[in-house]
């Protein structure tokens, strides 16, 4: 039986100039994305009218290009200008997810593993994805690891890293989780198998040092600076797993679903505190009076 391919929720996609409905057929079985894996992509949201930082995700998506050895072809101005575009297809109901994307078509000649820059793709793709902010979550601490920037493409949002996220929620699920807390290979925690991680303990705020192991995110650092702006102690730190079993709260950031309380990471529970509430109510204050609109 053929697999449906059709889009979940309404999407639009840019791709060569037009833009098309639903899940148009890009990537073809000699394409080196599909075969080899040479694929970055960003996200940003859209909500109430607000696309908070599309900019920065729009300026980060090249810069994940460029450190997977592919060439930009979009400037991020004119990316953040075409979001806008898509964002008008839709009926404004029902928040958005912005995914700009670039691929390599080809591999270079006498090499094919390598990405041939010239063969660089992008496309632009929309589609409504419901917001989960503030929603309750669970941790288990994972088995598995985050690679270092010898081992891996960690300094590109690159599709590549994603399978081994993948593996750590599906590990966290059948142990009746709902996502994993992730370690590097000196065993500290560096995040989530898909979001940032912070933890409080007698009223400082610490996440996880950028470390190179893990992408740390555009939200992650707006949360980081609004925090501060308003009297906390923020700081980044290298984290023991132990730390956050003791914390008195943990929480989530991410573009996603912005700002996610933690109340169980294995054994310990934790309830939803003042900080992972401020933390929320500051990105959204933040949001909603300066963050950019179409105009």
């Amino acid at each position: 039986m053929a697999v449906d391919t059709s889009a979940r929720t309404p999407t639009f996609t840019y791709v060569d100039g037009d833009w098309f409905a639903g899940n148009p057929p890009l990537i073809g079985p000699v394409s080196h994305a599909m075969w080899l894996g040479s694929t970055v992509f960003d996200g940003a949201r859209w909500f109430d009218g607000i696309a908070p930082d599309l900019d920065l995700h729009c300026q980060r998506v090249n810069r994940s290009a460029e450190n997977m050895g592919m060439k930009p072809t979009m400037a991020a101005e004119e990316i953040e200008r075409l979001a806008w575009e898509g964002i008008a297809k839709f009926d404004g109901k029902t928040a958005i997810y912005i995914k700009p994307m670039y691929w390599a078509e080809h591999g270079q000649a006498g090499s094919v593993v390598a990405a041939d820059p010239e063969s660089t793709r992008f496309a632009l793709c929309l589609f409504e994805a419901p917001m989960h902010t503030a929603k309750p979550s669970s941790l288990t601490v994972s088995p598995f690891r985050r690679p270092t920037p010898e081992c891996a493409m960690t300094d590109a949002k690159t599709g590549s890293l994603y399978p081994n996220s993948g593996r750590m929620i599906i590990d966290a699920r059948k142990r009746g989780f709902d996502n994993a807390l992730v370690r590097d290979m000196n065993g500290n925690v560096v995040e989530t198998a898909s979001s940032n991680v912070f933890m409080v303990k007698d009223g400082v705020v610490f996440t996880p040092a950028a470390n190179r192991t893990f992408l740390a995110g555009i939200t992650r650092a707006r949360i980081m600076g609004l925090l501060r702006q308003a009297g906390f102690d923020v700081r980044e730190a290298t984290l023991s797993v132990e730390d956050f079993m003791n914390a008195d709260e943990v929480f989530q950031t991410g573009n996603y679903s912005k700002v996610v309380p933690v109340t169980r990471l294995d054994d310990a529970q934790f309830q939803e505190g003042p900080v992972t509430r401020k933390a929320l109510e500051l990105y959204m204050d933040w949001a909603k009076s300066t963050a950019g609109t179409d105009g």
